[in-house]
């Protein structure tokens, strides 16, 4: 995803506060993030799960791309934990 103008949903605020994730460390993961899955059949967009690493902190966002309005929509963001990703962050354990 490009530097478009950035929504944040409210669910996304208050993850990245309890979490203590920064939205420069969102648009670091936006903009040079992995793009790990895609959810094509989401509404009302669909979205992707992306993969970033910053300041040695892994970090996933789930984020929609509104192209009416050409904006990036962040649904949710955390950092991964080894209970339901494998090493690496990448890949889901099954």
């Amino acid at each position: 995803m490009t530097q478009e103008r950035v929504e944040y949903r409210v669910h996304a605020l208050q993850r990245m506060w309890q979490r203590s994730i920064t939205p420069k460390e969102v648009s670091i993961v936006l903009t040079e993030g992995a793009v790990l899955e895609e959810y094509l059949t989401d509404t009302p967009y669909p979205s992707r799960l992306l993969f970033g690493v910053v300041n040695n902190r892994p970090l996933h966002i789930v984020a929609a791309y509104n192209d009416e309005e050409e904006t990036i929509v962040v649904v949710t963001v955390y950092q991964p934990d080894l209970l339901n990703w494998k090493s690496g962050f990448r890949e889901r354990r099954k």
